[in-house]
């Protein structure tokens, strides 16, 4: 059965639009666009934002491991992070993930990629538990899921064997992987190659030609590539040449790879990534978080290129802020303004482009109110404390700016209203 949904205004691609009424149909997608009257279902709807990147169980090491320590990098932060990768169980991972995916939901987050490496038992032992409870928590909740597990086999760009404290991470080859994969079914969306560390380059292709034969050739890549400095410098010294280069050279970068992170792509790569239509996943909060750097996103936005952003860590969940935190690390670095902006303002464009980036990311149509898409919205109130007063040309930008969850009155995934909130009464 359809129903309608009408708006003061609404974010399509091409910008915004004045009261607007969204038919949903009966699969829970966007069966037309039409022009709407009072009264209206809430103020200003957007596509919801896909969650391009996130490690669940992450969430759980948030608060620890912030005093000063022999080795305050991503290295040190990674060590904390194996103590509790290493001692989480299903039950527990279950639990974690229900509380962040709702946090997701509740910030604007309609769907997620979780990037899941954390497959073993705690003692190695070999089964689909930790899997099945990312997966069976993103029903309970309601997020859309899709569950891309990450083969990891090395310790390092020399081929070690994975480490010890890895061992909850690795599989012994790419068909012991694959085999794993097929026994998960529908519940796999994608393929990740860890990083190009865990993964020796002569083993991607085999890694695809996986994908293809069991979810077919348009399923999602993604990989952890170029985040760090010193991982950039042992893959040169390893194999004469970057890991975006590596992984360029073996498999070929195309539309269906999203690359993770890509903080320290140079000009170059930055341009072939463009060209080849892959997807740069930027976790601005959790790049600040662990001290990667700043993506040249200016750069990547103006010249056409495709960008999503993902939670990661998980340390703070909130689709608004990993755009505030994109935009404003590109002013910190370029000393100006307005940076991921364009003459229709700041919220719109950036919104606009991450979402779309992600609904490309997760190989779907999410990202974009327009029909055919799924139904997938994020409301927000017209009496929000960063928004009140605002019209919707405005709103967007002061959200962005200094507004949070507290704005958002609404969201719904396949057009099911899965977050309502009680208004903010700004009169006390």
């Amino acid at each position: 059965m359809n129903r309608d949904l009408t708006f003061r205004a609404v974010l399509r691609p091409d910008g915004l639009h004045a009261d607007t009424t969204i038919r949903v149909d009966g699969a829970g997608r966007i069966a037309a666009l039409t022009p709407g009257a009072p009264p209206y279902e809430g103020f200003l709807a957007l596509p919801g934002m896909p969650n391009a990147h996130s490690h669940v169980f992450q969430r759980a090491l948030a608060g620890f491991g912030e005093a000063t320590g022999k080795d305050d990098s991503f290295w040190g932060w990674r060590r904390a992070m194996y103590g509790l990768a290493n001692a989480v169980n299903a039950e527990q991972l279950s639990a974690i993930a229900k509380y962040a995916f709702a946090a997701m939901l509740r910030e604007g987050f309609t769907r997620v990629a979780e990037f899941h490496y954390l497959h073993h038992g705690r003692e190695g032992e070999r089964g689909p538990e930790m899997s099945h409870a990312i997966t069976d928590a993103a029903r309970e909740v309601g997020i859309d899921l899709a569950l891309l597990p990450a083969y990891y086999r090395t310790a390092g760009f020399d081929g070690s064997s994975a480490a010890a404290e890895q061992r909850r991470f690795a599989h012994d080859s790419v068909d012991d992987f694959l085999a794993s994969v097929e026994r998960l079914g529908s519940r796999a969306a994608g393929l990740a190659p860890h990083s190009l560390r865990a993964v020796p380059p002569g083993e991607l292709a085999a890694l695809v030609q996986g994908a293809d034969d069991l979810l077919g050739d348009a399923a999602p890549l993604h990989i952890h590539v170029s985040e760090q400095e010193r991982e950039v410098a042992e893959c040169r010294e390893r194999f004469g040449r970057s890991p975006i280069e590596l992984l360029d050279e073996h498999v070929g970068l195309g539309p269906r790879w999203s690359l993770v992170h890509a903080t320290h792509a140079t000009a170059g790569e930055r341009a072939r990534i463009r060209e080849s239509g892959a997807v740069v996943v930027l976790c601005p909060l959790t790049e600040a978080y662990l001290g990667d750097g700043l993506f040249e996103a200016h750069e990547h936005f103006v010249q056409g290129g495709v960008a999503a952003v993902g939670s990661d860590s998980n340390a703070r969940i909130s689709a608004v802020g990993e755009l505030r935190a994109l935009e404003y690390g590109q002013r910190l670095k370029d000393r100006r303004r307005a940076r991921l902006s364009t003459d229709a303002g700041l919220g719109a464009p950036l919104w606009t482009w991450c979402a779309a980036g992600g609904g490309r990311a997760t190989a779907t149509a999410a990202g974009r109110i327009e029909v055919g898409a799924p139904a997938d919205l994020l409301v927000l109130d017209a009496e929000g404390p960063a928004i009140a007063g605002h019209e919707p040309a405005s709103a967007l930008d002061a959200w962005l700016v200094g507004g949070d969850g507290r704005d958002i009155a609404a969201v719904y995934v396949g057009g099911r209203r899965c977050v309502d909130r009680v208004p903010v009464d700004l009169s006390r």
